[in-house]
């Protein structure tokens, strides 16, 4: 099986389990690999471990919050161009803002969210990082 033909791996930094199985869920019926990490600092040995396609972080976590977790995944060498996308509660604009200008993640997406924005929102960031145009 070349690269091209393996399930895209999907790595989910998440602290609420119930949260991790209900992506998993929806993203393992469109044919991803899901890998779900409970807490920050589990997230991190697993991103490191799996080496995914891409990464959905979770930013309130009570061990190590996710904008820890991003920058230790970009300061890593095998992790850095993992492109992000982020899933919180901190739904402000001025949390959308920091998380796409300044800290640039790939995709910000506010808790509660629709399954079909989460899936647009991951089949738009992979093309992307492949160089295929967006449909």
């Amino acid at each position: 099986m070349t690269d091209d033909q393996r399930p895209k791996r999907i790595v989910y930094i998440e602290d609420d389990q119930e949260m991790i199985e209900l992506v998993t869920l929806i993203l393992s019926r469109r044919g991803y690999e899901v890998i779900g990490a409970q807490g920050g600092r589990n997230g991190l040995e697993v991103a490191l471990a799996q080496v995914p396609d891409l990464i959905l972080l979770d930013l309130m976590m009570p061990d190590v919050d996710g904008w820890e977790v991003f920058q230790q995944l970009k300061n890593r060498e095998e992790t850095r161009k993992i492109p992000v996308i982020v899933i919180t509660a901190k739904a402000q604009p001025i949390d959308r803002v920091l998380g796409l200008h300044i800290a640039k993640v790939d995709d910000y997406i506010a808790k509660p969210f629709h399954p079909q924005e989460l899936v647009e929102s991951i089949e738009n960031v992979l093309k992307s990082v492949s160089g295929q145009p967006s449909a």
